[in-house]
C-alpha cells in the first residue's frame, strides 16, 4: 500500500479540482444553455457526492465497487444531460459537457482500483454517453475519448507494475529476514551444541581406547559405552550440521557463549572485561588500561566471535601454540585482533570447511560482524598462525 496510498491522495484531490473547474465553466455560460436550472441541480448533486466521496477515493480499502459504479453514473448522467440542457449550436461547436474533465476522476479511480482493464472499461463507457448524448462522434469527442483511454489505461498498467513490484520485494525482505535469522541460530548452535556434540564424541574415543580391559567395575563394557556414546554424538553432530545447511533448523535455541547479551541490549558494557575470561596460559590478552565500552547487545556480539576465534585456536592450532588478543579503541571503532603461531592453513581451506557445514568462520566469526555493520578479515599461510581481525563500529548494533 505505499505505492498506492499517494497515487489515491492525488486522486482525491483531482476530483475536487476537476469540480471546482466545472462549477466555474458553468457559471461562465449557464445562460447560453436552453435549461440552466437542470445544470444548476446536476452540478449540486455532483458538488455534495464528490466531498462525500472525497474520503473514499483517498483510500483504497474505502472505495469499493458501489463508490465505483455510483461515480461512474454520475458522470454518465451529467454527459447525457449535458445533450438536453445544452443548446445544438454550442454542442456543434465544442462545448464541453456539465462534469468536463470531472469525468476523467472516475476512470482514474477504476484504474487505481483494478489496473488498466477496469480502467479501459470505465472509459469506454464514458467515451460511448459522450458520442451517443453529446453531439456525436465529433473531432472533439474523438480526441477527448482517446485521452482519456490512454490516461486511463496507463496509469492502470502502472499501478499493476507498482503492485507486482512491492509484492516482490516483499517477498525478498521476507526470505532475506529468514535467511539472517537462520545463519543467527547456526551461529548460536554452533557455539552451544555442536561444540558439546564434538567434546563428547573427541572425548568418547579417548576414554573408550584408554579404558582397561578388566579389573573393578564395568571394564570393556564400559570403554564400548563410552565408545557407543563418542559415536551417537559424531552422528548427532553431524545431523546437526546438515539441518544447518541444507535443512529446517530446530526450534530450540541453543545456550549462548559466555558472553551473552544483557538484559538491556542499549547498556554499554565494557568489552575487556567479557573478553578477560578468555585470557589463560595460552591465551594472552592485551587492552587498554580504561574501559572499552561498546552497546551491550554489540559488545556481546562481538566478544562471541573472539571467543569463537579462540576455540579455533585451541582445537586447530595445535596443544603448544599461543595466542594473542589484542584490543585496539579508537575514536570511530573497535578493533580486536586474534593471532596465534599455529601451523595456519591454506588457501581455499575455508571455503572448503563451509561446503562440509562448519560454519564456525562464517557465521560465528563474520556472520556476526556483517550484522554489526562491521568487518572480520582472516590471514594466514601454511606454517605462519592465523590472524583474524576483528572492527566493528562505535555505535553498532546487532
Amino acid at each position: 500500500m505505499s505505492v498506492e496510498l499517494p497515487l489515491w491522495k492525488a486522486i482525491s484531490y483531482f476530483r475536487v479540482l476537476a469540480l471546482c473547474y466545472a462549477l466555474l465553466r458553468y457559471f461562465n455560460s449557464y445562460l447560453h444553455f436552453l435549461h440552466p436550472v437542470a445544470g444548476w441541480i446536476f452540478l449540486g448533486a455532483l458538488t455534495l457526492w464528490t466531498l462525500a466521496s472525497t474520503r473514499a477515493f483517498a483510500n483504497p480499502q474505502r472505495c469499493t465497487r458501489f463508490v465505483l459504479g455510483t461515480d461512474l453514473a454520475l458522470a454518465v448522467t451529467g454527459i447525457v444531460m449535458s445533450g438536453m440542457t445544452d443548446s445544438p449550436a454550442r454542442i456543434s461547436h465544442g462545448a464541453p459537457t456539465l462534469p468536463t474533465i470531472w469525468a476523467a476522476g472516475t476512470v482514474l479511480g477504476f484504474a487505481a482500483k483494478g489496473g488498466w482493464r477496469p480502467a479501459a472499461a470505465s472509459g469506454s463507457v464514458i467515451g460511448v454517453a459522450n458520442i451517443l448524448g453529446h453531439g456525436g462522434p465529433t473531432g472533439d469527442n474523438i480526441h477527448n475519448i482517446v485521452l482519456l483511454m490512454v490516461a486511463g489505461c496507463a496509469i492502470g498498467y502502472v499501478i499493476e507494475l507498482a503492485r507486482a513490484s512491492e509484492a516482490t520485494l516483499t517477498r525478498a525482505l521476507q526470505v532475506e529476514a529468514a535467511t539472517r535469522e537462520r545463519e543467527r541460530l547456526s551461529r548460536d548452535i554452533h557455539d552451544g551444541v555442536l561444540q558439546v556434540l564434538a567434546l563428547v564424541q573427541r572425548r568418547g574415543a579417548e576414554l573408550s581406547g584408554t579404558e582397561p580391559g578388566g579389573g573393578t567395575g564395568s571394564g570393556t563394557g564400559s570403554g564400548t559405552d563410552f565408545a557407543e556414546l563418542g559415536r551417537l554424538a559424531g552422528e548427532q553432530e553431524r545431523a546437526l550440521r546438515a539441518l544447518m545447511t541444507g535443512g529446517p533448523l530446530p526450534e530450540q535455541r541453543a545456550p549462548r557463549s559466555d558472553a551473552a547479551e544483557p538484559p538491556d541490549p542499549d547498556a554499554p558494557r565494557d568489552l575487556t572485561a567479557l573478553l578477560r575470561p578468555y585470557a589463560d596460559e595460552r591465551i594472552t590478552l592485551s587492552a587498554p588500561g580504561t574501559p572499552v565500552p561498546l552497546p551491550g547487545a554489540a559488545a556481546g556480539e562481538l566478544a562471541a566471535a573472539v571467543g569463537a576465534a579462540v576455540d579455533n585456536v585451541r582445537k586447530h592450532a595445535g596443544e603448544r601454540a599461543r595466542a594473542w588478543i589484542l584490543v585496539e579503541d579508537e575514536p570511530e571503532a573497535v578493533t580486536v585482533s586474534i593471532r596465534d603461531d599455529g601451523p595456519g592453513f591454506a588457501p581455499g581451506r575455508l571455503g572448503e570447511a563451509e561446503q562440509a557445514g562448519r560454519l564456525g568462520v562464517s557465521q560465528s566469526i563474520r556472520g556476526r560482524l556483517l550484522d554489526l555493520g562491521g568487518t572480520a578479515e582472516l590471514y594466514s599461510a601454511p606454517g605462519e598462525g592465523v590472524e583474524v581481525e576483528l572492527r566493528v563500529p562505535r555505535k553498532a548494533t546487532p
